[in-house]
């Protein structure tokens, strides 16, 4: 490395520290091959979380903007000196990867790698990843790589504890999974707890008010205000389960963590690509960070099932005295106004409640063709 040995070790350190901070998968992935590409001063650097059918489950690049990682495709599959690594599970150093016979090319938009630096992530016998770098910014040996043995340590220090921190985020998703699920399943007894009896009793008496409509009219009409009034008891129950119930990842991890949560699980579950970033944002009140995330939810269900969009984008953030909830979506778009004259809400209506009932404001801008934002802004945070 270019660097002294002190600032080596600190660089080291302070990337080791980062890992160690972030919980989610995608953040851990993200952070190591930042730190791999700073450490070794490489030009490119990725790491691949390989699935079981012969593909990735997830590879993060750093090196690459955003249109250059568009252009390039969908992810690769195992093949090559990246199947080489996690099949072998040995380290790779070439000093032109190109040259390589397992090399088998790639696509035309794909930065051109020369030389190579490689190592598998392990979790004791199991290769959970391979991290690599290319294009190290120094000046080559003739024919020899710009990687030399004392960055395949440094790297090979990393990769080490990568797998920790990848694993440890692991663990942390699947607890996460395991309290939705968790949560899910109580909702579903309370409901049912709460209103299904309701429910059949309804039924039955709307049955017998049928069936009296043509003999006897009179009883029929109270029948029917029976009906009314057990929907009318229906209804607040349902409303009353549904109001008291407050997520426990809220309440154990916060707002932005659970929205993280929530957001990375509907990215998996849907063809949009979902994001979510957060910068500034201290605690809220529980009633407000509540509100927020019901809120979010709310817009983010409009824009994943109405709006056809591509990309729907979540920020959290402070704003003067205030912190500001911000769903965009590149879909469809919508008139507001054509919205609410047609009966049709799309939850609108119980937004700016919400926004409302903990002294915030909801604003919503939108046109046909031209997507939408909905925004929420609260005081304090």
């Amino acid at each position: 490395m270019s660097q002294g040995p002190r600032s080596g070790l600190a660089a080291v350190s302070a990337a080791l520290l980062a890992m160690s901070r972030h919980l989610e998968v995608r953040d851990v992935l993200k952070t190591i091959v930042a730190s791999a590409r700073e450490l070794l001063d490489a030009q490119y650097a990725a790491l691949g979380v390989p699935d079981d059918h012969g593909g990735f489950a997830q590879f993060v690049v750093d090196g690459v903007s955003d249109a250059q990682w568009k252009a390039i495709g969908p992810l690769p599959r195992q093949h090559g000196i990246l199947a080489a690594m996690l099949h072998e599970a040995r380290p790779e150093r070439l000093a032109d990867v190109r040259k390589d016979p397992r090399f088998e090319g790639w696509p035309a938009a794909h930065p051109d790698l020369v030389d190579f630096l490689g190592l598998p992530i392990r979790d004791g016998d199991e290769v959970i990843g391979a991290l690599f770098l290319a294009n190290k910014n120094c000046p080559k040996p003739e024919g020899g790589c710009g990687f030399t043995a004392e960055d395949e340590e440094l790297l090979d220090t990393l990769a080490q504890h990568a797998a920790i921190a990848l694993t440890n985020a692991r663990l942390y998703e699947r607890s996460r999974e395991l309290t939705i699920a968790e949560e899910r399943s109580r909702l579903a007894h309370e409901l049912h707890d709460a209103v299904s009896q309701k429910l059949f009793s309804l039924r039955l008496t709307a049955q017998a008010a049928a069936a009296l409509v043509d003999r006897d009219p009179a009883r029929a009409k109270g029948e029917l205000h029976q009906v009314a009034a057990l929907a009318a008891e229906a209804a607040d129950e349902l409303r009353a389960a549904v109001v008291e119930l407050r997520p426990a990842a809220l309440d154990e991890d916060g707002l932005v963590a659970t929205l993280r949560t929530q957001i990375q699980v509907l990215d998996r579950a849907h063809t949009a690509r979902v994001t979510f970033a957060a910068t500034g944002f201290r605690a809220l009140p529980a009633a407000q960070e509540e509100a927020l995330l019901r809120v979010a939810q709310e817009a983010l269900h409009n824009a994943l099932r109405h709006s056809g969009a591509e990309h729907v984008e979540v920020t959290v953030g402070r704003r003067g005295g205030g912190v500001v909830l911000r769903v965009t979506d590149d879909g469809g778009g919508f008139d507001p106004t054509t919205v609410r004259r047609a009966g049709r809400h799309l939850g609108l209506v119980s937004m700016r409640d919400r926004a409302s009932g903990v002294g915030g404001t909801l604003t919503v801008e939108s046109a046909p063709g031209k997507g939408a934002t909905i925004e929420m802004e609260v005081p304090g945070g």
